[in-house]
């Protein structure tokens, strides 16, 4: 009986590996990899398929198109290849990818991927929001917050506008929104994208957070469809199981979106729990939305040049 369960381990173990690649199975047509690139990428299992979240009571469906990168491996890419602090990459679940790209490749682009357990987020603001009004509101917040980040010697920043205007996909319970950022004083700098996609369940949210440049807008907006219905939440746990008495979120849709611009914006849309995190790779600053207190730095998120091992 004791061979039976042993056995029965190993296939489970040798299942969940089963979408794992290295890279020369995930490139195979590729030839450029440089000699700084290769030792950095042979640490990477690429994997694809089912990929089970157990912190988020979820599975990440991975098509073909799409690899996933584990939370040590996500480690690595906004570490030890992009350059960041420890710090500014903890929290993570792991990493998305365009099967296309290498986490090495100057264009590349990817998104992180968290789970917040807020409890279930009402909806019922989506269809009601005036969104030129919210987007006027975190542009007075960002710039009064502005004075205080100068202070602290960062760069200003200011919002330009929507990349994307937010929508809420009702068939998916997903909303996503792009924001068109400056980061600094130079008006000739590449603008920098902020494109946010939340994936809503019973318990919690799903959040991908987008590392790209302005300029890869399209592109992205091309794969948000895919992405909002990569998340399968565990049986009972989906945003349609809700039932009465179940913890409700500290705030709604336009409280989500606002929560970047700091406190003062929040409060007005309800949102109770905000922190304010800028990541950076290379020109690009993306805003990522963790409960808890407001912070205005983890870390910066930012792409070098060229890789090191």
């Amino acid at each position: 009986m004791k061979r039976y369960f042993a056995v029965a381990i190993l296939l489970t173990l040798f299942a969940g590996q089963a979408g794992a690649r290295p890279y020369q199975d995930m490139f195979p047509s590729r030839t450029d990899f440089s000699d700084a690139e290769k030792p950095l990428l042979e640490k990477f299992d690429f994997q694809q398929g089912m990929i089970r979240l157990p912190e988020a009571k979820a599975t990440l469906n991975v098509p073909a198109d799409f690899y996933y990168l584990s939370p040590a491996d996500a480690m690595r890419v906004l570490v030890d290849i992009w350059g960041n602090p420890p710090a500014a990459a903890e929290g993570t679940l792991g990493m998305i990818f365009p099967a296309k790209y290498a986490p090495t490749d100057i264009e590349a682009w990817g998104s992180t991927v968290e789970y917040s357990a807020d409890g279930y987020v009402s909806d019922v603001d989506a269809a009601t929001t005036n969104y030129d009004e919210l987007l006027q509101n975190i542009k007075d917040s960002i710039r009064e917050n502005n004075v205080e980040r100068e202070k602290q010697g960062f760069p200003k920043i200011t919002l330009v506008g929507w990349a994307s205007t937010p929508h809420y996909d009702t068939s998916a319970h997903a909303l996503h929104w792009a924001r068109d950022l400056m980061f600094g004083d130079d008006t000739q700098l590449q603008h920098t994208l902020n494109y946010s996609v939340r994936v809503f369940g019973r318990e919690g949210v799903f959040q991908f957070n987008f590392v790209a440049g302005l300029d890869q807008l399209k592109e992205i907006e091309g794969v948000i469809p895919t992405v909002t219905k990569l998340v399968q939440f565990d049986k009972g746990v989906a945003y349609t199981d809700y039932v009465e008495g179940d913890k409700i979120a500290a705030y709604g849709m336009a409280g989500m979106i606002a929560a970047g611009a700091g406190a003062k914006i929040a409060a007005k849309v309800g949102l109770l729990a905000v922190a304010l995190a800028f990541f950076k790779k290379g020109g690009v600053l993306v805003f990522i939305v963790f409960a808890g207190a407001l912070r205005f730095a983890k870390g910066l998120f930012k792409r070098n040049k060229t890789p090191t091992a």
